[in-house]
């Protein structure tokens, strides 16, 4: 999960970057018309120290993308409005842990891009 929020509780196990300037409701509508599509391929890439994490999973119908401050990648098929896809390749827990030192730092920008194909 990503999120615009300013920090993270012991809980959060799974946000990858607090601080975003978008969350879903955000992305632009034409962007938000391809991952409503259960045939898009949707990727969210993450860099970050010269480093690149890809994260591949599906879009679908059910997906309302209007939460205004998070951005949650599932593994699973649970949609709610949180929700930016689904069916991703890997989850928080599978990030490479040298990926994870370089997101550890909260001093390091991260920069965020999705893109859907249909």
């Amino acid at each position: 999960m990503v999120t615009t929020d300013k920090h993270l509780s012991k809980k959060g196990d799974c946000i990858v970057a607090v601080r975003a300037e978008k969350g879903l409701a955000d992305l632009l509508p034409d962007l938000k018309e391809i991952i409503r599509n259960s045939e898009a391929e949707v990727s969210f890439i993450m860099e970050t120290g010269g480093q690149k994490l890809v994260v591949r999973g599906q879009g679908h119908p059910g997906l309302t993308l209007t939460t205004p401050s998070d951005m949650v990648i599932r593994k699973s098929s649970f949609i709610c409005d949180r929700t930016l896809m689904i069916k991703a390749d890997i989850a928080a827990s599978d990030i490479p842990p040298e990926f994870v030192r370089l997101l550890e730092d909260s001093n390091r920008e991260v920069h965020i891009k999705i893109r859907a194909v249909l």
